[in-house]
């Protein structure tokens, strides 16, 4: 019932308003049901620069959920960046791509939320209902010495291995989670992609772009300023100032 609450909105409960820019139509629906199953409102289901403005202009969301590879249109990033020259909008990309550069690009504009493709519908949910929570104003949970303070607002709680957004609990995959223990064990310390696939994936080789794209999930929820990368040899957390 909280989260439906946080949706409406608690004071005048009005529902988060939502554009998904996606340029292949079974997809589009897809995400408009899953949407509409959050009790948000579609304002809109756009594909081309033209389009997505003119959209906002006659309809303001609060969120876009933004594919990248847009055909032979602009991309999505180079969207986002024309967006945010005027306006304020939250962003989470939805995409097949997970290559460096591509969320480098992605991670240069701030956005609340990153969801590789193919995705779950409960992935999709908690990235939305994450979103929604970082734009409310929220109380943060009480502190103690078993949370570890990971920076913006994001915590995680060593006893019941969860991950909290103030006093949101945020839902990750047990890859995610042992991702993020390993990183918080290591105390900032750079840990080798060899050895977090050792341990993720129980001594089993995964495919080359796995830990990247299971590291870029995690981002997705946690944004961009808490995990490092070491292009090519390993990930660690950032210290917080």
């Amino acid at each position: 019932m909280e989260w439906r609450q946080q949706l409406y909105g608690e004071k005048r409960m009005k529902k988060t308003k939502i554009l998904i820019v996606e340029d292949e139509t079974v997809a589009a629906m897809d995400l408009k049901s899953e949407v509409e199953s959050l009790q948000c409102e579609v304002t809109d289901m756009v594909h081309t620069q033209k389009r997505v403005l003119s959209s906002i202009e006659n309809n303001t969301p609060d969120i876009i959920l933004m594919d990248i590879k847009l055909g032979k249109n602009k991309d999505g990033i180079e969207i986002v960046k024309m967006i945010q020259q005027t306006q304020n909008i939250s962003i989470v990309y939805i995409t097949a791509f997970s290559d460096d550069i591509t969320m480098q690009r992605a991670f240069s504009t701030n956005p609340l939320g990153y969801i590789v493709k193919p995705f779950k519908p409960d992935e999709l949910k908690t990235n939305i209902q994450l979103a929604i929570y970082k734009l409310s104003m929220v109380s943060p949970k009480e502190i103690n010495e078993n949370h570890h303070y990971l920076g913006d607002g994001f915590y995680f709680d060593s006893v019941e291995n969860s991950l909290y957004y103030n006093d949101k609990f945020i839902k990750l995959g047990p890859k995610e989670e042992a991702l993020l223990s390993i990183l918080i064990d290591a105390n900032y310390n750079t840990v080798q992609n060899g050895d977090l696939e050792d341990v993720i994936w129980d001594g089993n080789k995964p495919s080359l772009s796995a830990l990247r794209t299971l590291v870029y999930r995690l981002k997705g929820k946690l944004g961009n300023n808490i995990i490092e990368a070491n292009y090519g040899y390993g990930y660690n957390l950032k210290r917080q100032k």
